[in-house]
């Protein structure tokens, strides 16, 4: 939600794209709903890239010695990945540290660690058990946030002067500082 309060152009593309598909009026978005919402979808895999909810997966231990891009690894070397750098490395990401949900309009990078510079979750045998129902709450929550209301700062609160998008650290990434938002009833 903080990076579309920044990113008002994409906020209302999003909520543009969940209001036109809820053409009768509901009380709620539902699962089927979600299905047909791409860009929605789009959205939530580029705030997992930029805020992974762990930053650093769960450690490996190498069976054997290799080596990876000129690094020799030895055997036995606990191994670990951190999603969140990856997340912003210029070498796999235009613009990295910009929110560009579109880079996922195409469908090819998807949660499941198949792609070395989308792992959100994890990868292999080790992937987080619970990233598809995490995925899919977050999906539904925030199409049906997007569906019944227009969110704004506080009056006074400028957009770039007083929105801290800090980080606190830990094993799992929260927002160092609370957002404090303005929720109007869509009619």
């Amino acid at each position: 939600m903080a990076e579309l309060i920044k990113n008002p152009i994409v906020m209302k593309v999003v909520q543009t794209e969940i209001r036109e598909a809820m053409e009768a009026v509901k009380s709620s978005v539902g699962e089927s709903d979600v299905a047909k919402l791409l860009y929605l979808k789009a959205v939530v895999k580029e705030g997992l890239r930029l805020h992974p909810p762990g930053p650093l997966l769960i450690p490996h231990e190498s069976i054997k010695g290799t080596t990876v891009q000129d690094y020799h690894i030895p055997a036995k070397t606990r191994i670990i990945i951190n999603a969140w750098a990856i997340g912003r490395d210029t070498k796999y990401w235009e613009a990295a540290e910009e929110f560009r949900p579109e880079r996922f309009l195409d469908g090819s990078l998807d949660f499941k660690g198949n792609n070395f510079q989308f792992t959100p979750f994890g990868a292999g045998r080790r992937i987080c058990p619970g990233m598809s129902f995490a995925v899919s709450e977050v999906e539904l929550t925030l199409a049906n946030l997007l569906y019944r209301f227009d969110w704004k700062l506080p009056e006074g609160m400028g957009l770039l002067e007083e929105f801290n998008m800090d980080e606190a650290p830990g094993i799992i990434v929260k927002r160092k500082y609370n957002i404090r938002l303005i929720a109007t009833p869509y009619q």
